[in-house]
């Protein structure tokens, strides 16, 4: 199914951190304004384009706290080949005697 226009817009807008907070203002703005699209005056048709804004809201807040919380975990956690990198590059100079590879023995037969 293609989203309409105004989704897309709304959504591209969501995506660019700059103007995210503005589209979420804006839109919060809209739903407590008395000056709608459609007036609330009209029983069903008027509810319908708030919920519309309501939904789209709720739905964009929830991914930038979904994308908040992705961004603290990977900060967190240090990514497996950091991790192999930083063993591999310790050299073994600086390593304690006990923790040092002993030579293995050579064998008399």
């Amino acid at each position: 199914m293609k989203i309409p226009f105004f989704g897309r817009i709304y959504s591209s807008l969501l995506k660019h951190p700059r103007y995210r907070w503005l589209v979420m203002g804006a839109s919060l703005l809209y739903l407590v304004s008395p000056i709608d699209v459609s007036p609330d005056v009209i029983p069903i048709l008027g509810w319908i384009d708030d919920g519309l804004v309501a939904t789209l809201l709720a739905t964009s807040i929830t991914q930038v706290l979904l994308d908040r919380r992705q961004a603290v975990k990977d900060q967190k956690t240090p990514a497996p080949d950091d991790e192999l990198e930083a063993i591999a590059a310790t050299d073994v100079a600086t390593l304690p005697a006990a923790a040092k590879p002993s030579k293995p023995a050579k064998s008399s037969e």
